[in-house]
């Protein structure tokens, strides 16, 4: 057996608001958008890969998810990490459409990284080949 990624969960605080950030702002693509109940089955993939590993947007209605995500965000802890093709352009383009970064481009050994305030609740760390 070999297991693969599938689907990967971040909880969010409000779902609408969370497609909206992952798809205007980091261009993901809505993969699935199916009512569950009060919330949504809500998942974005890749625009360059619709058949790659899909990010499930989750309510963090749970207490524990609620608890979780605050002390990650506490403590300077991203909750995903995306590739992209150069970090630095990236930063000036979103912060170009107002998304607030906790942290600018660093270099990370064979990496550079940023970290970005996703407005749902969580820090997500952008990463790209020096």
């Amino acid at each position: 057996m070999r297991a693969r990624l599938h689907v990967m969960s971040v909880f969010v605080d409000d779902q609408a608001k969370a497609q909206e950030f992952y798809t205007d702002r980091l261009g993901f693509v809505t993969k699935s958008d199916v009512p569950v109940g009060d919330f949504r089955w809500l998942t974005v993939v890749g625009a360059d890969a619709p058949d790659g590993v899909e990010l499930l947007l989750e309510p963090d209605e749970n207490p524990a998810a609620k608890q979780y995500t605050r002390a990650l965000a506490e403590q300077g802890i991203p909750a995903a990490s995306f590739e992209v093709d150069d970090v630095d352009e990236a930063y000036r383009e979103l912060t170009g459409q107002g998304v607030v970064f906790v942290q600018p481009p660093t270099d990370g050994g064979p990496v550079r990284i940023a970290v970005l305030d996703d407005t749902c609740g969580n820090l997500i760390q952008l990463v790209s080949p020096v």
